[in-house]
Formats: structure tokens, C-alpha cells, sequence
């Protein structure tokens, strides 16, 4: 794969949302971008688990010094919105996207681009691997089905968040909080 977002800032969220866009994750379908995450978790030694109905939770340890801070959860969906231009041969049960950088933006070849919540995924996956992050306890919760129902998220089982702070990453209100 030829890398295509590598130079734009900040670098690792690019780094993981070009590795996300190879992943094939239409609503209902999550299976293989389930998959991806809880590959990464193991990976990079993160705990990690997935509940009956296939949200995944991704957990790390405070940095040192920073153990008594409050945990917070990041919480973002797994699934994307698919369309694609009339004449685009695609089929997003298997193919990947392609991003391509169009001056100041990111877009797709002819496809949506699944930046909602895939930048939001990429924001939490760099997170979680960054070594420059000082943090608290971190947990970063993925949710399927977002696009087509909220399912993830209101099915979400008591008890397999533990943070009582939740940021959630797909907002189309910029600087705004709730």
C-alpha cells in the first residue's frame, strides 16, 4: 500500500485512519474492522474486550504519576456511511478506500470516505500509542452500527464502561461541548 496521508499533521492519527480506510466497514457489517482492533490491541499489549453486540473496548494504564487521575473514555463508531459516484465500480463489503489528498482536504476516489468516525478511531488509536501522552486511565470505546440505528450505543452493557467521563469523537459541532 502506498502511503498517501503520511505527511499530514498530526502524523500518527493519519497514520492509522490511511490503515483504517483499508478496512472494508459498512453498518451491520463491523466484523472485519472488529477484527482490526482487537488485532491492534493485542499488538501493542492493550487490554481489551468486546461485548454481545460487538462493541470493543480498548483499555490502557495511567502513565506513571497519573495513576489518581479520573479515567476517561473516548468513544467513537466503527461503521461508515457507503456511497459511491453512479459510475464507480465498488463493493465496500471488500474493497478498501482510497483517500487522496485534494489540496487542503482529504476526500475519497469516488466513494465517501469514512472519515465519520474513522478520523475518531484514528484519534483514539494514536492516543493509545502515542508515548508522548502523559494520561490517566484511558478507555477507548468503539460502537457498531452507528449510521443505521445507534445500535452500539444503545446497547451498549452496564458495567463494560467504567470511565464516568465520556468524550465522544464523532461531533459535527467544532469547539462545542455538551
Amino acid at each position: 500500500m502506498k502511503k498517501k496521508l503520511s505527511h499530514l499533521d498530526p502524523p500518527l492519527v493519519w497514520h492509522y485512519f490511511e490503515e483504517i480506510c483499508q478496512v472494508p466497514r459498512p453498518s451491520k457489517k463491523e466484523e472485519k474492522i472488529r477484527a482490526f482492533l482487537t488485532d491492534f490491541a493485542q499488538k501493542h499489549n492493550l487490554e481489551y474486550a468486546t461485548d454481545e453486540i460487538g462493541n470493543v473496548i480498548i483499555r490502557k494504564d495511567a502513565t506513571p504519576g497519573m495513576e489518581n487521575r479520573k479515567s476517561v473514555v473516548l468513544q467513537s463508531h466503527m461503521d461508515m456511511v457507503c456511497e459511491k459516484n453512479s459510475d464507480k465500480v465498488h463493493d465496500f463489503d471488500v474493497d478498501p478506500i482510497e483517500p487522496i489528498v485534494d489540496g487542503e482536504w482529504v476526500r475519497a476516489n469516488a466513494t465517501t470516505l469514512g472519515a465519520d468516525d474513522g478520523i475518531g478511531m484514528a484519534a483514539e488509536m494514536a492516543i493509545l500509542t502515542d508515548p508522548a501522552i502523559v494520561h490517566g486511565p484511558i478507555e477507548c470505546l468503539f460502537t457498531v452500527d452507528e449510521e443505521t440505528g445507534l445500535t452500539g450505543a444503545a446497547e451498549l452493557a452496564p458495567g463494560f464502561v467504567k470511565s464516568k467521563i465520556l468524550l465522544n469523537l464523532d461531533s459535527e459541532d467544532e469547539g462545542e461541548l455538551f
